[in-house]
């Protein structure tokens, strides 16, 4: 038997340059337990499961993780699970906080819990005649699918293999534990490449003329087993470890240490998960899905995570270990007959080759998904006939699948509806609103895959993650194109508009992040072949290459050669029953962000209320009237400039005209020019040569023009009510289009239009009642030469910080206030939108900044801004109309932070109208639950 360690002084602490990853491969080198450091505040660290109970629960996610917390409910529950002990999240937080060191009681702790595994197997762990085995797993309170370190077979030695293989009365199986232990553990904790094992077992393989790796006996993975040991002291300078409590307490640091490796770190901010929260790690006696052809491994879900329909889903593997599910290493078999039918696939379903097995996974699906009620996510093994559970949680889903698991879990008065609207990600209805094949498309489809990730997209081919993330940020949309993913290629896989794999199964890396994600993806496409040098993708004949353009349909797993044509995609069902849902409950309004017919329509099909921020100057750049446009700038004159301004008028009444007939009746807020004059002329020689001879013009006339309004900083230049004040002619023919259009557009209709005149960058009630003076004028005059009456409002976008702080006064005049927030975070800032790329990315790394302000809003400092404009603005006219027209409008922690602060309404890009629905919903059931609270 190996000598136990034991454990050594504390160290002083690490400095910054020593990695947990290093700290880690220092301790399995010392081959002793880790050092450890008073703790300020000593607690319990560790926490039992197994025996059909245990020390923990499912609400103490928090504490032991989302892995830790299933285990112990179903242990509670009395489910079949390996016994075993979750070290908690608070490790975690003072490993990081203590020099990559542990509390001073863990180590007696975790004997206690290797003891009472002992207890319910009569296994004892580093005996060499009876020994224990154990897997040592991450496990975050969020999931984080394949970020983190995992250790299996952890207690395998040269001593313990041979008792294995006693026990089991099978050689290979034990060597095949032993060889997988040896290449993981050397990876993840002694930071040994996997090439280095693959490698040896290839060539082993290729002298036998073997072709899977189930084809080797025990003899042949003995001699990989001593040719992987050769390879680990080549590499790291010592032999492999022997002692299994060295080897336990490597396996924990590891763990620790992967909570900061940059695939984790890279995950968390994708999907805003705090780097405060850390893992647990989960110790838990072995078993054996690896153990002959009695045994097999899986994943399952209760329901479809693409579909959301509700029958049991997922894949399994005879005679293998868990990572090689999700590894994509063998394409997965099916787990029900009804499944492998609708593959057709010729292995047989575990329903058939485990009759029993698949009966009891059946009755704890339905246990599961009852007690938790949702849809859950399920890792088992089954070891010689014997079903074990090894993980369950709320399964990753698309956002279809979502919506539908939730609609029908309230109508089968699992949850109630409130509960079916909280749950359902806002940002995940992204997923519904993008593109899909034309059903009328040809498909020259190329190759089949599994359907992995639902949607459409088309894109170059890449091969690498690094090229797609270059090419994404050139501009250019790419397919990620791989053998197998893997959680190094997260930049990648965010990066690309989808992914396509040659293996892997439906619950592959692959598969599942990119279900996360959104992003279509085709996984286990068998005939494709990719050659990495080469840069090619090859089927029968058909070669592409890096460059070329695919297709990929994630729906029904089809890749297809070129770009296919797209269709936007069709709302109904499940999403219309839920949002109706969520109108019930929210209390905020949400309109759209629309300056064309064809925004209009989007916004009324997505459901918005009307348009809070109509951008008239879009409409100026069309190629019809942008030469009208430029005589105006250009004129000496108001008699000339008013001359040009009149061929404007009749462009834009028809363009208002189309808009309120489309929105019927719903407000409809138009904003007055705002953009510098100097955006609409040429810029460069040629350019103005040609727009000069287009007009009939003196190009140095038009240069001259050019120069004089270019402003070192237009953003805060000559632009706005500035241009109105300075050009009221602008500002009338505007006004009058608005109400010429309204008159129109109610006759036709047969509602009434009540338009919203919104004048920008205010800074003063003086700039706004000189404006304002002008509308009304205007409306006064329209009134009197067509004999109808008028409903309309005059208002004003806050977007500096002065017009905030005295919203008191230009409340006096304005009879709604609309926060430009992107203006004014640039304002508040003192940042320029455009420019900030270049260092916010380092702002938010440093924790300088918690995000990006213009994705969400600044809650501090602009959030104060708005709180006091909506103050002070509502003391001077009690029933003032408040709303937010920004990109902030349709970010769901922006519309609760809008919610809170009495906003009446949000305003944001068609497509983000249903997002801001939805979290406008879930912010009135938090203040609600709240309240109740």
């Amino acid at each position: 038997m190996a000598r136990r360690s034991s454990p050594k002084k504390p160290k002083a602490k690490q400095t910054s340059r020593k990695t947990p990853r290093k700290a880690a491969r220092a301790t399995a080198k010392r081959g002793v337990r880790p050092s450890v450091k008073p703790s300020i505040k000593p607690g319990r660290w560790v926490y039992a499961f197994g025996g059909g109970k245990a020390e923990g629960r499912a609400n103490m996610r928090d504490l032991l993780g989302g892995k830790g917390a299933g285990l112990a409910e179903m242990a509670n529950l009395g489910l079949p699970v390996p016994p075993g002990f979750t070290i908690t999240t608070a490790v975690c937080t003072h490993y990081y906080a203590n020099g990559n060191s542990y509390p001073k009681d863990l180590q007696k702790q975790v004997d206690a819990g290797l003891a009472h595994i002992a207890r319910i197997t009569g296994r004892k762990f580093g005996d060499p005649g009876n020994p224990l085995l154990v897997s040592v797993r991450s496990g975050a309170r969020a999931s984080m699918p394949g970020m983190m370190d995992t250790v299996l077979n952890l207690g395998l030695n040269d001593e313990t293999v041979e008792a294995l293989a006693k026990q089991s009365g099978d050689r290979r199986f034990a060597y095949d534990s032993y060889r997988r232990f040896i290449q993981m553990y050397s990876n993840v904790v002694l930071g040994i490449e996997h090439h280095n094992f693959e490698d040896i077992l290839e060539d082993h393989k290729s002298r036998g003329a073997m072709t899977l790796d189930t084809e080797l006996s025990a003899d042949d993975w003995i001699e990989v087993v001593a040719r992987y040991k050769e390879r680990v002291e080549e590499e790291h300078g010592e032999p492999f470890p022997q002692d299994p409590h060295a080897q336990l307490w490597g396996a924990i640091g590891a763990v620790f240490g992967s909570w900061m490796n940059q695939r984790a770190i890279t995950y968390r901010r994708l999907h805003s998960i705090p780097e405060s929260w850390g893992t647990a790690v989960n110790v838990q006696a072995m078993v054996f899905g690896n153990m002959g052809d009695t045994s097999a491994t899986g994943v399952a879900f209760t329901r479809n995570p693409s579909t959301g329909e509700k029958r049991l889903y997922g894949e399994f593997l005879i005679n293998a270990q868990g990572e090689d599910v999700v590894a994509g290493i063998r394409t997965p078999q099916e787990i029900t007959e009804a499944a492998r039918k609708e593959s057709g696939s010729d292995k047989p379903s575990m329903e058939k080759a485990m009759p029993e097995a698949f009966k009891e996974l059946t009755r704890i699906y339905g246990t599961l998904e009852k007690h938790y009620r949702d849809m859950q996510d399920m890792e088992f093994t089954v070891e010689q006939g014997k079903l074990w559970m090894l993980q369950t949680r709320n399964g990753k889903r698309t956002a279809k699948a979502a919506l539908r698991i939730a609609v029908e879990l309230a109508n089968e008065k699992r949850i109630t509806r409130e509960e079916a609207v909280a749950r359902i990600e806002p940002a995940s209805l992204d997923q519904l609103l993008h593109p899909t094949i034309d059903p009328k498309a040809e498909r020259n489809v190329i190759a089949t895959g599994l359907p992995a990730s639902p949607g459409a997209a088309s894109g170059e081919i890449v091969f690498t993650s690094d090229e797609a993330a270059q090419l994404k940020a050139e501009g250019r949309k790419v397919i990620l194109v791989r053998v197998e993913t893997s959680p190094e290629d997260i930049h990648g896989m965010h990066a690309a508009e989808g992914i396509l794999t040659t293996r892997g199964g439906m619950t592959s890396h692959a598969a599942v992040v990119a279900r996360g994600m959104g992003k279509p993806c085709v996984s286990g496409a068998g005939s494709l072949r990719v050659d990495y040098n080469a840069q090619t993708l090859q089927v029968g004949n058909t070669v592409l290459k890096r460059g070329d353009l695919i297709t990929i349909d994630g729906s029904i797993g089809q890749v297809l050669a070129g770009k296919v044509p797209m269709i936007e995609p069709e709302l109904s069902g499940e999403f219309g029953t839920l949002m109706g849902w969520a109108d019930k409950v929210r209390k905020l309004g949400v309109r759209a962000n629309a300056d064309t017919p064809v925004d209009a329509r989007l916004a009324v099909k997505f459901g918005a209320q009307g348009i809070g921020l109509c951008r008239t100057e879009h409409m100026f750049f069309d190629e019809a009237r942008i030469q009208a446009v430029r005589e105006m700038i250009l004129a000496d004159d108001e008699r000339t400039r008013r001359a040009a301004i009149a061929k404007l008028l009749p462009m834009q009444r028809g363009d208002f005209v189309e808009l309120f007939e489309i929105m019927k009746g719903l407000p409809v807020t138009i904003r007055l020019l705002d953009p510098p004059l100097h955006e609409f002329l040429p810029h460069g020689e040629e350019d103005i040569a040609e727009v000069a001879a287009a007009m009939g013009a003196d190009p140095k006339k038009l240069e001259h023009r050019a120069k004089e309004l270019a402003e070192f900083n237009p953003m805060l230049g000559f632009r706005g009510c500035r241009i109105a004040i300075a050009y009221p002619e602008i500002a009338e023919m505007q006004a009058r289009a608005i109400f010429e259009a309204a008159v129109e557009a109610g006759k036709r209709t047969g509602k009434p239009v009540k338009p919203e005149v919104m004048v920008p960058l205010i800074a003063t009630k003086a700039e706004l009642d000189i404006v304002k003076e002008r509308i009304d004028a205007m409306a006064q005059a329209v009134q009197k030469e067509t004999g109808a009456k008028l409903d309309y409002q005059v208002g004003t976008m806050i977007e500096l910080p002065r017009a905030a702080l005295l919203a008191d006064q230009i409340a006096e005049s304005a009879e709604f206030f609309s926060f430009g927030t992107n203006d004014l975070t640039q304002t508040t800032f003192g940042i320029s939108r455009d420019d900030a790329a270049s260092f916010l990315g380092i702002y938010t790394a440093r924790g300088i900044l918690p995000g990006d302000p213009f994705v969400s809003i600044d809650q501090e400092g602009v959030g104060a801004l708005v709180r006091i404009g909506v103050e002070r603005g509502r003391k001077v006219r009690s029933k003032l109309k408040v709303g937010i027209c920004g990109e902030h409008g349709g970010d769901p922690a922006s519309v609760a932070f809008c919610h809170q602060v009495g906003l009446d309404y949000v305003s944001c890009s068609p497509f983000r109208v249903p997002i801001a629905r939805l979290a406008a919903a879930q912010a009135a059931l938090d203040k609600k639950a709240a309240g109740e609270a």
